[in-house]
């Protein structure tokens, strides 16, 4: 398998010229249109069988040869709701919206893989089996019924019989040629919520005829912060992060509603409780001082946990195109993604893959860029990760 990076390599330029045109053209969640259809396109003319419509704006694509297992490669296609302050001839040609996350990377990664695993077929080098291509739409928001792409896909069958799945997300702040992965936890869960303080509105001048909604907001606020500290186990991992405060009318006029705004983000279980019953009672803190709360929490995203054997897998098959060098453990951190439901309908792993340009960027920024040679090392990874998972599976 040390080859396929040096044939991906034979088609670079198309990958480029691919995300650029991606780049030029995002597409909300659920609106992924043209993304889709380009991708579909493209691997249809490779010769896989092609779905499209899956999960609304999804693509599911597939090649085989004979009776096998079946693994499944993901790759996401939304952009974000922002606008890019980059001066580069392949910025977005959509305003306010942009693709500051990579999804434009990771469907051409994906494209670059299904090229090297039909030309493998032609070669007869595909291992008995069946490679399942996952173009998911809507992996940064749900929709009305709180349902992301991969749960929407997974409701239209695309992880049936599937036995494996991988997916890759390149890191524009992760140092370039690197692939980082772990067994086990790798991402969080995460929840959000937003919580309206009322109190009673009130002249500045007379703050004794009100009760002041800043105020209480402003206790809520710090008892949240010893929720972490105190609450839970120094050896466990969770956050409550408040994003936003908005609240008031005037300057000369006491609050009467705050509306406070955040994420829970966690690794367990049981820590996830704790977090939901101590936001409680910071809330709590609002009402003992004469005020009153309503909370609503809603669920997110459960936490990413690869299967120990897959991703050793992974962490092999990475080694044999990039180099053992090149294959780093990855600390689990705090980020939220949708590919934990794929990983709880059939083992598998997901990886971060370097793409910091010269001067690294930061995700969901309107500077996000990547070094445009992570998407050879991408193709030839997740193409490397289903040959390799074929073999092992069959045995």
């Amino acid at each position: 398998m040390s080859d396929l990076l040096t044939r991906a390599h034979a088609f670079e330029p198309d990958l480029i010229a691919l995300r650029r045109d991606l780049h030029r053209h995002p597409e909300l969640s659920f609106q992924e249109h043209r993304t889709a259809e380009e991708a579909a396109r493209r691997v249809e003319a490779l010769g896989y069988a092609v779905r499209r419509g899956v999960g609304r704006t999804g693509v599911v694509a597939e090649i085989g040869n004979g009776s096998g297992p079946t693994v499944a490669l993901r790759a996401d296609m939304d952009a974000l709701p922002i606008h890019e302050a980059n001066e580069v001839d392949y910025r977005s040609t959509v305003p306010g919206v942009m693709h500051a996350c990579g999804h434009d990377a990771h469907v051409t990664m994906l494209v670059g893989a299904a090229r090297l695993l039909a030309e493998a077929r032609d070669r007869g080098e595909l291992p008995e089996g069946r490679v399942r291509l996952l173009f998911q739409p809507s992996e940064e928001t749900t929709d009305a019924e709180n349902k992301s792409g991969a749960v929407r896909m997974i409701e239209d069958g695309a992880m049936q019989g599937v036995d494996a799945v991988f997916g890759l997300h390149v890191g524009a702040h992760l140092p370039s040629r690197k692939l980082f992965v772990r067994s086990g936890p790798i991402m969080a869960g995460t929840d959000s919520f937003a919580a309206t303080v009322r109190g009673v509105c009130a002249h500045a001048a007379r703050p004794n005829e009100g009760v002041d909604a800043v105020v209480l907001a402003s206790h809520v606020v710090l008892a949240c912060q010893n929720v972490v500290s105190r609450r839970i186990a120094p050896t466990a991992s969770g956050v409550i992060s408040i994003g936003r405060i908005q609240g008031g009318v005037a300057e000369n006029v006491l609050a009467e509603e705050v509306t406070l705004s955040g994420t829970i983000r966690y690794f367990d279980a049981e820590v996830q409780a704790v977090l939901h019953r101590e936001l409680e009672r910071a809330l709590d803190v609002a009402r003992a001082l004469g005020g009153d709360v309503e909370l609503k929490l809603r669920p997110g995203y459960p936490p990413v946990v690869n299967d120990g054997a897959m991703a050793e897998l992974m962490a092999s098959a990475a080694g044999d195109v990039l180099g053992a060098e090149c294959v780093e453990e990855l600390e689990p951190w705090m980020g939220g993604e949708d590919f934990a439901y794929l990983l709880a309908e059939a083992p598998g792993a997901f990886a971060w893959i370097g793409a910091a340009p010269e001067d690294p960027r930061e995700h969901h920024h309107p500077r996000f860029d990547i070094d445009e040679s992570v998407l050879v090392r991408g193709a030839s990874t997740l193409a490397a990760c289903a040959l390799r998972a074929l073999r092992e599976l069959a045995s």
